[in-house]
């Protein structure tokens, strides 16, 4: 059985930084489209930032571009999510999904296509 396992959330005061993980546990993240998302209560899951496992590339939503980045370890099977500056405006249930897509894409804002979910962490920053 797959499993995503994430940690990393906290509270921080604004300009602060955390660094959330997702690890996969029951499988390797080869082939696989890894992404995070974020979520406030009564509102649509929010795209972060996608990674594509094969292709070692990385897409940034607009509005965390040049603030987070992602990194990874391939060893632990292991993706990143570096916050810096982080604004209280970020502050929400973060998410990771991981879509098996092979050497293809896929629409990594659409949080409907991803067949495996780690816990969210809560990430709080305050003003």
């Amino acid at each position: 059985q797959v499993f995503l396992v994430v940690s990393g959330g906290g509270l921080v005061q604004a300009g602060g930084s955390l660094r959330l993980s997702c690890t996969a546990s029951g499988t390797t993240f080869s082939g696989y489209g890894v992404t995070w998302f974020r979520q406030i209560s009564g509102q649509e899951r929010e795209f972060v930032a996608a990674h594509k496992w094969s292709a070692d590339r990385t897409v940034y939503a607009p509005s965390v571009k040049g603030r987070f980045t992602i990194s990874r370890d391939v060893a632990k099977d292991t993706v990143y999510l570096q916050m810096d500056s982080l604004r209280p405006e970020d502050t929400a249930l973060y998410f990771c999904g991981a879509a098996y897509i092979g050497n293809g894409d896929w629409y990594y804002t659409d949080h409907r296509g991803y067949e495996h979910w780690g816990q969210g962490t809560q990430v709080t920053v305050s003003s």
